[in-house]
């Protein structure tokens, strides 16, 4: 299907939409194409000689214990996924708020142990995004979620001495995850959940919504009808 839109997941905040630049190449928001799935879910893709990238967006029941965290209001997630053809040395992945948040509105880096995340907030609203961050990206390795020699690089996570890779948080409306290199044969699938309940609750059930894996979010994903 020949895509009219950019590929977004609609948040209290304004629209979270997503980026991919291989090399200094930013591929087009526009996708090559774009399938509409049973369930609300879509799935976007853009092929070109050296990676084929994938973005699906689907609802997520982050499935709470409620006699722990509140309910949530929504929860959207992103699996972005690349199919290295060629070497890549350098891949960049970012999932943005608008640059213009409201003025009632309160933005910061909300990251903890696995979890790379933004928190935003005002009087009624808090919004989490969040996804891997370093040393979630190495489980993601050992998981069959990105290459297996990237399990090795938790010795640069411990020793805060990332080479070239990492999660970058220079504003506060988003989050850019830089891979290491790709081989010829290589893929990668991250995750990203929007999650958002009443400011009220203090249960911290966003962020914990925003903690999970590729791996669930696809198998959740299938079972959509």
């Amino acid at each position: 299907m020949r895509p009219s839109d950019r590929p977004s997941v609609d948040t209290p905040f304004g629209p979270l939409t997503f980026a991919t630049a291989i090399g200094d190449d930013g591929l087009p928001p526009l996708p090559d194409e774009r399938f509409d799935l049973p369930g609300g879910r879509s799935v976007a893709r853009w092929t070109r000689p050296a990676a084929r990238v994938e973005l699906l967006l689907t609802p997520y029941d982050a499935r709470l214990d409620p006699e722990a965290w509140g309910p949530l209001t929504g929860c959207r997630a992103a699996v972005w996924r690349i199919d290295a053809v060629r070497p890549l040395r350098r891949v960049r992945f970012s999932a943005g708020l608008p640059l213009r948040l409201p003025e009632t509105a309160d933005a910061g880096w909300d990251g903890g142990q696995g979890l790379a995340a933004i928190t935003v907030d005002d009087e009624t609203t808090r919004l989490t995004v969040g996804g891997n961050d370093e040393e979630a990206i190495c489980w993601s390795a050992e998981a069959g979620e990105a290459p297996r020699r990237w399990a090795a690089l938790i010795d640069e996570v411990h020793a805060n001495a990332f080479n070239g890779w990492g999660v970058d948080f220079a504003r506060h409306h988003d989050l850019s995850w830089t891979l290491p290199p790709l081989e010829a044969g290589d893929h990668c699938a991250l995750p990203v959940v929007a999650a958002w309940a009443p400011a009220a609750d203090e249960t911290a059930n966003t962020w914990y919504a925003a903690a999970v894996s590729s791996t669930v979010l696809l198998r959740q994903a299938a079972e959509l009808r």
